[in-house]
Order: C-alpha cells, then structure tokens, then sequence
C-alpha cells in the first residue's frame, strides 16, 4: 500500500510543509536537488534576505517555530530612503512597532526549517536527489541521484511539489497536457552586492529599516543582517540605454555606482567585483491552472505561482499556503478520518480556489515595485502616505493601508488588490488641492469613505 506522502523540494516550502504533515501524523518523505545545506556551503543559490510578516509569522507560530525563527530575524520598522542628494529620510510601514516585518537570512531560514522536521521520525530528507518527472496515469515519481546518477522510481501515496519556480512537476503536469502556465519574466535583473559590517561588527546604517535608493527606472536595496553586514540587491533592466548589457567594464561600474548611490559606494569595499563575481538573477511571475491532479499531485509555493519581489511576499504566500492546506486537512480529519483515509482530491479542489489570491498578490508585487523605484521619494507620494495615515486613525477598521491589509494583516490578497485600487482613488482626489495633511477635507473624506468602503476584519 502506497502510504508516504512524498514532497518534492526541501526549500522553505516544502520543509514546513513536511512539519505540518508529520505533526499529523503522516508519512513524509522529501526530496531534495541540493546537498544538505547545513553541512556543506552550496554557494550560488538565492541568499536575497527575505522579510517575514504577518501571514509567513502565523504559520510559524502554527507550528511552534515562530520564537525560533525571530531569534535569527531583525525587526524593519520601515524604509530609509535615500535620495542622490539630500537627507536620508524614514518612511515608517505601521502605525507603531506592532507593525514591523523581519529581515532573515534565506539559508539559515531553510536551515533551521530542516532541522525543526528532521525531529520527526515519521518525516525523512533525501537529498542530492532531483525529481526528473512523473506519471501521471501512475502517480509515480522519478528521480536520479545527482551524485551517482542513478536513477530510480517512487510510488508514494500523493505528491506535493514545491519544488520552486522551475518546478519538475509543473513541467510534467504541462508535458501532459494537463494544466496551461505562462512565465512573465521581468525585464529587469538582479545583482546581490555587500554592505560588510563597520567596526566592531557594527551596522553601518541605521539596522532596524530596509534601505532604498530609488531612481525612478531602477533601485539599490539593502536588508540588515545579524553579522552586522547588509545584503543589498541592485535591480536594474537587463537591456536598454541604461542597463547590465551596457555595464559591461569595472570602470563603467564604478563611475555608475558612485553617480547614482554617492553614499552608498563608501560603504561597499568590494561592489565592483562582487558586480562581475554574482550571477544577474532574473524574475518571474509563474501564473496557471489546475495545480492538481485527481488525488495525485499538487503544486504549491513557487511551482503553482511564483512572485517577483516586491511587496516582500513570495515566502509569506508560500508559508500561507501551507497553513490553508493544514486547514483543510484538519477539516477532512475532524470527519473521522485517518491520515491514510483523507479525500486528497477534495483537499486540492479546495486548495486550488486560492489562485484568485495569489494571483492578486502577483499583480501587487509588480505594482509595487513601480512604488518602489518610482515614487517613495516624490513629496506627492509622501503626502499621500501622510494622509493615509491620518484616515486610517480616524477610521480604523475601515480605511486599512494597503500595504497594511498585505503585509500586518491576513486579509485575501485578492480583498487587499481591489479595495487598496479603491482606497488609491480616494486619496487621489483627497489630495489633488493640498500640500500638507492639515488641509484635507475631513467632512469629503468621510462621504468619500462611507460611500465607497465597509469594515473589514
């Protein structure tokens, strides 16, 4: 009888998902393309800090590692922008500190994920075994060992691929003819770059805030890490006038850098090698349907609907989704049912009714990354994040930032998509006459609000 549940991918994903599932008492086995991270350095991968907020936090507290993690995470309370002249300034994301996301390091995250499963005898991890496809008339899976080469066959019970956005699975499920995706690359790329850390292991800048520098067409960021040093990525298009294609010498490098990030170039030693040392990532957004099929096989995280990242939710969503699927898990288990009893194709029916949400989220990453590069530091901008602010005190529950109901709350994304478009135009015309909050039209703004909004939760 085939009873393991077999995940494909042993990233962030795919490992807390393999903890939800064994804690329930069923049979997990994962397989991992990478050598095990912790014991040896595998280099090249994506080490991009990731920002941890509201929903990623819930399912880390659902499975009793929130504390863990926090511990290895910095608190962000906001950006810091900074301009090509002028004052750095502070944008605060939240009201007060309640509100705040978290910078983490994306190896030791998955790290300390590993190890947290691993502590269950009915969860295992293969790893240096890539999945190389499946049957779906079988459900089996096959896979190669990516040290001897050889090849082999599992038959597990179901499969669950979160096996990222180049997913082995996806790509069978498309072979078949099964499920339709499409790949919308960015035009844009990116460079990881290094902020070291300052004396005595000190911060350079101000630790507790991501750090934007944006430039209307492209952007530097940097997010704190706990040595002291920053990751910083340089997002920037591929081809064009201004773009990698044309950075193309260290000379060209080094004048760009120091023209556009003044402050920022004292503070990276090493930004020109690491310019031409770092692969150029690229960035795409993976959207399509079914990501089930039958009770075989289910996509989930990057493999089902990959971000670009923006609004700093590619691993909230995907931890999202492994708590929505333990909801429905439970559900199936309060009938009565043993794990080995569970209606997986009911499950994934239901699972799947979540691609209005991570659709919604996809758009809102690529809109706000125009937010972004474009418009943090114009003083239009600022005064509409002023006054948003002041209608969200004077009507909680009511008029909710967007970047509030993304990243502070677990509201939809797809509720967050359409009434922030709502709440966009309200502030549109609250502020098309005024220069500073004190002369907003509160008695406009409440017609405006109680026309156009309900309470939300």
């Amino acid at each position: 009888m085939k009873k393991k549940v077999v995940i494909i991918g042993a990233g962030l994903a795919g490992s807390l998902l393999g903890i939800y599932l064994a804690r329930k008492n069923f049979q997990v086995e994962l397989f991992e393309r990478r050598p095990d991270m912790r014991k040896v350095d595998i280099g090249g991968g994506r080490s991009i800090n990731l920002a941890l907020s509201a929903r990623g936090l819930h399912a880390l507290s659902e499975t009793g590692l929130v504390e863990r993690i926090l511990h290895i995470a910095i608190a962000m309370r906001g950006r810091m922008i900074h301009p090509v002249q002028g004052e750095v300034f502070f944008q605060r994301y939240g009201r007060d500190d309640s509100e705040v996301i978290y910078a983490v390091s994306r190896a030791e995250l998955n790290k300390a994920l590993m190890t947290a499963a691993e502590k269950h005898k009915n969860l295992h991890i293969t790893f240096n075994t890539r999945c190389t496809g499946m049957n779906l008339q079988t459900g089996e899976v096959m896979v190669v060992n990516e040290e001897t080469g050889e090849e082999s066959v599992v038959q597990p019970k179901t499969v669950l691929g979160a096996d990222g956005s180049a997913s082995a699975i996806r790509n069978a499920m498309v072979e078949h003819g099964v499920s339709r995706f499409t790949l919308d690359y960015l035009d844009y790329g990116y460079k990881e770059l290094t902020i070291p850390p300052g004396p005595n292991g000190r911060h350079q800048m101000e630790k507790n805030a991501l750090h934007i520098w944006p430039r209307t067409t492209y952007m530097l960021i940097a997010l704190p890490n706990l040595d002291g040093s920053f990751t910083c990525t340089f997002f920037f298009p591929h081809k064009g006038e201004m773009s990698f294609e044309c950075l193309d010498t260290p000379e060209k490098v080094r004048s760009f850098f120091s023209e556009h990030f003044p402050d920022a170039v004292p503070l990276m030693p090493d930004f020109v090698q690491e310019f031409f040392d770092h692969p150029t990532g690229h960035m795409v957004t993976v959207k399509g349907l079914p990501w089930h099929v039958e009770d075989k096989v289910l996509l989930l995280g990057d493999a089902a609907h990959a971000i670009v990242p923006f609004f700093g939710q590619g691993m909230n969503c995907a931890f999202e989704d492994c708590s929505h699927l333990n909801a429905l898990i439970e559900r199936q288990m309060s009938y009565g049912r043993s794990p080995e009893k569970v209606r997986w194709d009911e499950v994934f029916v239901e699972f799947e009714k979540r691609k209005k949400d991570t659709d919604a989220i996809a758009d809102l990453a690529v809109e706000n990354f125009v937010e972004m590069r474009d418009y943090v530091a114009q003083e239009k901008f600022q005064l509409k994040k002023k006054v948003e602010r002041v209608l969200a005190d004077a009507y909680p529950g009511l008029f909710v930032p967007k970047y509030t109901m993304v990243t502070f709350r677990r509201i939809p994304y797809s509720i967050a998509l359409e009434r922030g478009a709502i709440q966009e135009r309200i502030l549109d015309e609250l502020c098309a006459n005024i220069t500073t909050p004190d002369q907003l039209d509160l008695r406009k703004a409440d017609l405006l609000i109680s026309k156009h909004l309900d309470y939300i939760e």
